[in-house]
């Protein structure tokens, strides 16, 4: 059925007389974080993009209003066509607010939810404020709590700091035993930089065997250097030496891919595989990096402002603000469904033509500076790891596909592998050093398989 467009512009402020039509051209489900506190945060850590966010709002509170917070809710829910609702919380540090606007925020969400709906709610922190109380709410209305460490002490504590300059891992880390103790479903952001990016393993098994998770999201630090010098907007062609290069990016997760193939399928759930598994699988995108376009993921500010995106939190890009205009006709203006076509619309042939375009897509624009081989604008600064990494994958990902298809678990791949690599070590440990490698990289075995097995 479809919905017919609006007369005019909504009504937004006080409760609604009657039911909100979204414009015709609205998505029927969109996904917003909300910054309460803007970019104001209790740690000062290198790589963050937000922090600089502040120069928007010179002489702000960085306080969202309750007044503010019942606009929001009332319309997010009123915009989105769908039973299931996202409530997402982000910052700078959105605990900052204090528990009293959490709770307020539940109570309108569930003042304004419509019969049959499910709200979910999910908040990004850094942990440092997190007590018992926090935890309670947190599992007693269902919360998923994304919690930011970067691996073992000294590569979470290289950039990870307070405002002293101090280290945070002690704090994070409590965060995440308190979590635990509450049975808090949480996962892990992880971002990868200049300090982790050789680590693979030890953030990995650090991860898994130490803070003992399941969920784990690596985002890949690229800081963009801008004309004056600063990292405030998405411009220029130059990186910070904290960013993650290309090549670390690729190996970061091929090392993990495999370790994670070996024996962890099933048990632990990387955000980008299962990404990947999608892709392979057809399915549509598990990530809004991955997607053809974007432009359905947007950011609200403590001031009502909303922006195209989180990562485009800057002047021209904002859309406009929830107490003048109505949040399902921001996301349907000209203006952000042009910024969501964008995407495809400027991807360079190369890309198009690449062979893992399909689980690509040229990833988030924000990472596309650079230029392709022919000279074209628009290719991506990770290009080289991305490929290297679905390269990689390929053929596990096929295998995985397979066993979907055929009504069994991916996370059998684990013993296909296991019977592949026993195989290849019996029929290595046959061949002289000199026969060509049983693997059928062409290389002589005692430069391949025969000098070294994987697995050991």
């Amino acid at each position: 059925m479809s919905i017919p467009a609006t007369n005019g512009p909504l009504e937004v402020r006080g409760a609604p007389s009657a039911p909100v039509i979204p414009p015709h051209n609205a998505p029927p489900y969109f996904h917003v974080l909300v910054k309460p506190t803007g970019a104001a945060c209790n740690l000062n850590c290198a790589y963050c993009f937000f922090l600089s966010k502040e120069a928007l709002y010179p002489g702000s509170r960085f306080r969202m209003a309750d007044g503010l917070l019942e606009t929001y809710i009332r319309q997010y829910i009123e915009s989105q066509r769908t039973d299931l609702v996202t409530i997402a919380w982000q910052g700078g540090e959105p605990a900052l607010m204090g528990l009293d606007f959490f709770k307020r925020s539940v109570e309108c969400a569930t003042k304004y939810a419509r019969p049959g709906m499910r709200i979910e709610y999910t908040i990004q922190t850094n942990g440092i404020l997190l007590n018992d109380a926090w935890c309670a709410f947190f599992r007693e209305h269902s919360f998923l709590v994304g919690l930011s460490i970067d691996g073992p002490r000294p590569l979470h504590d290289a950039y990870r700091v307070d405002k002293g300059g101090g280290p945070t891992f002690d704090k994070a880390m409590a965060a995440a035993r308190l979590l635990q103790k509450h049975q808090v479903d949480f996962n892990i952001l992880t971002t990868v930089h200049a300090a982790n990016a050789d680590h693979p393993l030890d953030v990995y098994r650090f991860m898994r065997d130490e803070l003992g998770v399941q969920w784990v999201q690596f985002i890949p630090i690229v800081e963009r250097v801008n004309a004056d010098g600063r990292t405030l907007l998405q411009e220029g062609q130059t990186v910070t030496g904290r960013s993650v290069t290309p090549d670390q990016w690729g190996q970061f997760l091929i090392a993990i891919f495999d370790e994670w193939m070996r024996r962890d399928v099933g048990r632990m759930y990387i955000t980008l595989f299962e990404a990947a598994l999608a892709s392979w699988l057809g399915g549509p995108p598990a990530l809004c990096i991955f997607a053809e376009t974007c432009g359905n993921a947007l950011a609200v500010e403590h001031n009502g402002d909303v922006y195209a995106c989180d990562h485009f939190v800057e002047p021209k890009h904002l859309l406009g603000n929830i107490q003048e205009r109505h949040l399902s006709e921001l996301v349907a203006s000209d203006q952000q469904r042009r910024f969501g076509a964008a995407k495809q619309d400027t991807l360079p042939q190369y890309c198009r033509e690449c062979k893992v375009h399909f689980a690509c897509h040229g990833e988030c624009p924000k990472n596309r500076f650079l230029a392709t081989p022919d000279g074209a604008p628009g290719l991506n600064y990770l290009c080289a790891g991305y490929k290297a990494f679905f390269t990689h994958v390929d053929r596990p990902m096929r295998v995985m596909a397979q066993l979907y298809r055929s009504g069994r678990a991916p996370a059998e791949i684990v013993h296909v592998v296991a019977a592949e690599e026993a195989r290849l070590k019996a029929a290595s440990a046959k061949a002289s050093r000199n026969d060509p490698c049983p693997c059928g990289s062409g290389r002589k075995s005692k430069q391949c398989h025969g000098k070294r097995h994987p697995s050991s």
